[in-house]
């Protein structure tokens, strides 16, 4: 499996300089051979380099295989566009997002991430250090800084190109690892998650991870949105900029801490993790004009995505199960009716009786369906 590990650079002030000259001069390329691209409608890696690579190297200063990273960039951007473009997700074609996409050459900030191959950039493991090219030179005895398991999954899994990042004037280099993956155990159960707002995560084991701290840390972010976009200024956006990441940040460390204790619970258990299939919820939820922001906001698919691949590295079995129901139907009976649910916290069966809060009883009906789910997930193919 594909796993990014992140590490921390620590360059003296002159090595600063000659990173941000670095980035610049290969955006700076990679936005001119874009034009070129788009121009002359050149959508292949080898036609666009035979076309730019020359220029590359005379006019914005970039060795040999810089030059081809950056032409490799440009061609991964278009295809990243054409691919979001088929998905939708920049609307219809006859929307201002979608015409503007078409309708002119993709640009790179100064500031982007630029890959560096082998050729590149090579890393010294034991003396923490790497050697990378720049335009004022091979740099060598750039100092960076990572945990001793971040460390040992570089030297022992790394493989292709790594990124070099400038992120609020810190300096970071986000390197590929293929890690091999561990053989999925057979489980004696599962444990149910169930995924909300109120409460984030809640397992058919009754463990509740409330999310009251993230919703008023959002709340208190939109309040401060708000009045720094009253100001419209230009430092207002660049505050407004950082605010947005900042707050993402917080809200992806939140779903890791609750995907890494779920992934642990259920590998000293010996049982796999259900989670209900939430795609497509925006189509399929009305909801009043004050909800719609929290639910757009709200990090569902992202604490899914965590589970999914902590559970996928440590050999846990993971499945996603039929969404419907799971809060209106009685786990013991079966009977399912909205009036089951009375309320947002309790549930209380209308036929047998049985109560509880709602989040653990759709908890427990997530595990209920991953058990024959499981079966037909693993049953051997019928013979011809």
């Amino acid at each position: 499996m594909k796993l990014v590990v992140q590490v921390k650079l620590l360059p003296t002030p002159e090595q600063v300089s000659a990173l941000e000259a670095t980035l610049r001069a290969c955006n700076r390329a990679a936005t001119y051979a874009s034009g070129v691209a788009f121009a002359k409608g050149l959508k292949d890696r080898n036609g666009l380099q035979k076309e730019v690579y020359a220029d590359l190297k005379a006019t914005f200063g970039l060795s040999a295989q810089p030059a081809v990273r950056v032409v490799k960039k440009v061609v991964d951007a278009y295809a990243t566009l054409q691919s979001g473009l088929r998905a939708g997700r920049l609307g219809p074609a006859t929307s201002k997002r979608y015409r503007r996409a078409v309708g002119t050459p993709v640009a790179f900030r100064l500031e982007a991430a630029q890959p560096f191959d082998d050729r590149c950039l090579s890393w010294q493991y034991d003396a923490r250090t790497v050697s990378i090219w720049t335009v004022d030179g091979r740099m060598k005895g750039l100092r960076f800084t990572c945990s001793p398991e971040q460390l040992k999954t570089i030297a022992e899994h790394r493989k292709g190109e790594s990124d070099l990042v400038q992120r609020g004037g810190t300096w970071f280099l986000v390197a590929t690892c293929d890690i091999p993956e561990p053989e999925v155990y057979e489980p004696v159960d599962w444990i149910g998650v169930d995924r909300g707002i109120v409460n984030l995560a809640t397992t058919s084991d009754g463990a509740n991870y409330q999310g009251r701290s993230l919703s008023r840390y959002r709340h208190w972010q939109a309040r401060k949105r708000t009045e720094l976009q009253k100001r419209n200024t230009r430092s207002a956006t660049r505050r407004l900029a950082r605010r947005a990441q900042k707050e993402k940040r917080h809200a992806t460390h939140v779903n890791h801490k609750i995907s890494k204790e779920i992934v642990s619970v259920a590998q000293r258990t010996a049982r796999g993790i259900a989670v209900e299939e939430l795609g497509g919820i925006r189509e399929r939820v009305r909801l009043r004009r004050d909800q719609r922001g929290t639910l757009s906001s709200w990090p569902f698919h992202q604490l899914g995505q965590h589970l999914a691949y902590k559970a996928k590295k440590a050999g846990v079995p993971f499945l996603e199960v039929d969404a419907r129901h799971t809060s209106q139907r009685c786990p013991r009976c079966r009977h399912t009716e909205r009036a089951n649910r009375p309320d947002r916290d309790r549930f209380h069966c209308r036929r047998c009786g049985l109560a509880g809060p709602a989040d653990v009883v759709a908890g427990v009906n997530v595990r209920d369906r991953a058990r024959p789910a499981w079966v037909f997930a693993t049953a051997p193919a019928p013979a011809p």
